[in-house]
């Protein structure tokens, strides 16, 4: 099987090509048993397949000996409803903490497109090795959901009076997060970390989006379960309850919310039984988690400026070794990176008119270094209309310069950092500075509403 690890693959960007997240849960079910001693410890991989390879795009936490895990990570994918998106879930028993896959045991994998799981909204299908036979008994259930509440909830948690589970200690306890499915069964959400040697423990706050632990709907009701943590994977119950977020936004700073943890085989048997403890909400804050689109869709204007380094390192132009090659074909790499990132954030300025600079070079008509000047060579106005603009002021601007040093673009960065200052709130600053890979000075400028974006080029390999 061939395997690569990148970051997830960057599609087009704008209005018309808005797609919707969508959250995948994965559960294994009779998986193979690759340990002599105890069961497999699984964890899942999930790949989506690339210009005909298969590319990691994120795993699931290790399910300690369990041939039947419920993963609480889960993975977020883009839906692109107009493309074929064909995925493969790997599941591996770990062997050791390499991140190579190769180093641990094949427990076997599914493969299928997304579409086929958002259509069906849970699937549960045969695992297959690599000879395409099955892995045993083993099973591989995925459940998609749709991730367009931008809600998120943010809980601090904490114990108190917990049952010692442990012989010679006390308990190292977890929670553990569900929400009803829609075949009625509770479906894992999130497992906090372990707190160890306590009865008494106190959970770092965290924040899951509000659609994967109650649908968004906040009266329904959640289910939440305490164990003590062992190492064989075998955790003790410790008790449950069950609430609803409405419930926990109940919380006040100086009230928290506390609720009983009860282990109902206990209470059956115990005449006098009161709780196993107290699970206390400490604090419950429901937020919305903005993303770029999010702000672009609610107007917000880049504002696109193009930095570029004409210093003697990248070359003579008229070598074909240069970043800066005078091309009879046109283009070399400045002009490839100008184009690549350009036509991507053009579609986020209305009027689309750019600034674009270069510093680093001898200018006419007396030759002096200027580390700020207007590839047009009009200082009043360095404005050009669209990415075309910039390469034809680029293109007619490198036979007039003399290349120099050294590589120093804080002027431009301080130039955006002055417009950025009088940018509405509507307005954001985006700065691409291309140069070759040989930073000298860089002076840092206040915090201020803009984005640096550093392109470093190498020079070409030319065939001998």
């Amino acid at each position: 099987m061939a395997y690569t690890l990148s970051p997830s693959p960057a599609g087009p960007i704008g209005t018309q090509y808005c797609v919707c997240k969508v959250e995948l849960s994965v559960c294994g079910q009779n998986l193979l048993d690759r340990d002599v001693t105890s069961k497999s410890d699984p964890f899942c991989v999930l790949f989506i397949e690339v210009n005909g390879k298969w590319t990691e795009i994120d795993r699931t936490e290790t399910a300690v000996n369990n041939l039947n895990p419920a993963f609480s990570k889960k993975f977020i994918v883009d839906y692109h409803f107009e493309e074929v998106q064909k995925l493969k879930f790997a599941l591996f028993d770990q062997d050791k903490s390499s991140m190579q896959l190769y180093e641990h045991d094949f427990l076997g994998e599914f493969s299928c497109t997304l579409g086929m799981i958002v259509s069906s909204k849970k699937i549960t299908r045969t695992l297959l090795l690599g000879n395409g036979k099955p892995a045993g008994k083993g099973t591989i259930t995925i459940a998609a959901q749709e991730l367009s509440d931008n809600r998120v909830i943010t809980l601090s948690m904490a114990g108190r009076k917990l049952d010692k589970k442990d012989l010679f200690g006390k308990s190292d306890p977890f929670l553990e997060f569900y929400k009803p499915g829609d075949d009625g069964k509770w479906m894992l959400v999130h497992r906090t970390e372990v707190i160890k040697y306590t009865l008494d423990p106190v959970w770092k706050p965290f924040t899951v989006p509000l659609v994967s632990l109650c649908d968004g709907d906040v009266e329904k009701l959640i289910k939440v379960m305490c164990y003590d943590y062992d190492s064989d994977g075998g955790h003790d119950f410790i008790g449950e309850f069950e609430t609803s977020v409405a419930k926990m936004c109940e919380t006040q700073d100086t009230l928290p919310l506390e609720l009983e943890c009860i282990n109902p085989k206990k209470q059956k048997k115990k005449k006098n039984y009161k709780n196993s403890g107290v699970i206390v909400v400490k604090s419950c804050k429901i937020t919305r988690d903005y993303s770029f689109l999010d702000y672009i869709l609610g107007g917000c204007q880049l504002m696109f400026t193009v930095g570029i380094d004409f210093t003697a390192s990248n070359g003579n132009p008229r070598d074909p070794s240069s970043l800066h090659y005078i091309n009879p074909m046109g283009t070399n790499e400045y002009l490839s990176a100008i184009w690549a990132v350009g036509q991507i954030i053009q579609d986020y300025d209305s009027d689309k008119m750019f600034p674009a600079l270069g510093f680093g070079a001898q200018l006419p008509p007396d030759w002096k270094v200027s580390h700020e000047f207007a590839i047009n060579f009009n200082p009043t106005n360095p404005f050009c209309s669209g990415v075309e603009g910039i390469v034809q002021a680029y293109s007619a601007c490198l036979p007039h310069i003399r290349f120099y040093g050294p590589t120093n673009f804080s002027p431009i960065v301080n130039h955006v950092a002055r417009f950025a200052a009088q940018a509405t709130q509507q307005e954001f600053a985006a700065d691409l500075e291309l140069m070759e890979n040989n930073v000298k000075h860089f002076r840092s400028t206040p915090a201020l509403p803009r984005v640096e974006l550093f392109l470093f080029l190498r020079p070409r390999m030319i065939p001998s």
